[in-house]
C-alpha cells in the first residue's frame, strides 16, 4: 500500500464505514454514497454522471477487476478498498491510479461463495480498462433483463 490517503479523502473512507454503504465518491466538495452491490452504480455513473468520477476519489468495500476498470475509465484520481483483488490492483497500478487497501485477495468471490465473481471472470484476460468495458456492459445488460423478468414474474403472481 504505497499510497497514503489525503486528509480530505479520509472522510470518504470514514463514511464508507459509518454508513455501511458499498461505495463513497468524493469529488471536490461533493461526497455521495452508493448502496448497490456489484458494478451497477459505477457503470451507471460512467455513462450518466461521468463528471462525478473524473478526478474523484473512491472508497469502496470490494474492488475487483471490473470495478477497477470502470474507475480507471472514469478517470478517478485515487481508490481505497476494504477488499481488493490482485487483478484489480494490477489494473489500477497499470493505469497509474494510487490505491490503498486493507485486504488483498487473489480474486473476488461470487455472492454464493462457490466461485470467482462473474465480472472478475469476464475481465480476467483483458489487459486494459477499455477491453473490460464491453464485457461489463453486456453483463450489466443481462442482469437488468433478469431483474425485469423477475419483477414481471412477481407482479403476475400477485
Amino acid at each position: 500500500m504505497p499510497h497514503s490517503i489525503e486528509n480530505r479523502d479520509r472522510q470518504a473512507v470514514e463514511r464508507l464505514r459509518a454508513e455501511q454503504c458499498s461505495c463513497v465518491i468524493r469529488n471536490g466538495e461533493m461526497m455521495r454514497s452508493f448502496h448497490q452491490r456489484g458494478v451497477s452504480d459505477l457503470w451507471r455513473l460512467l455513462h450518466e454522471e461521468p463528471a462525478l468520477l473524473r478526478g474523484g476519489f473512491i472508497a469502496d468495500k470490494v474492488v475487483g477487476k471490473g470495478a477497477a476498470a470502470l474507475m480507471a475509465a472514469g478517470g478517478v484520481r485515487g481508490v481505497y478498498a476494504l477488499t481488493l483483488s490482485r487483478p484489480a490492483l494490477e489494473l489500477l497500478e497499470g493505469a497509474r491510479i494510487p490505491v490503498e487497501y486493507e485486504r488483498l485477495v487473489p480474486n473476488i468471490i461470487n455472492r454464493a461463495g462457490d466461485g470467482i465473481c462473474p465480472v472478475e471472470s469476464l475481465c480476467a484476460d483483458a489487459q486494459t480498462p477499455e477491453e473490460c468495458l464491453p464485457r461489463i456492459g453486456e453483463f450489466v445488460r443481462r442482469m437488468q433483463e433478469k431483474q425485469q423478468l423477475e419483477t414481471l414474474s412477481k407482479n403476475e403472481t400477485k
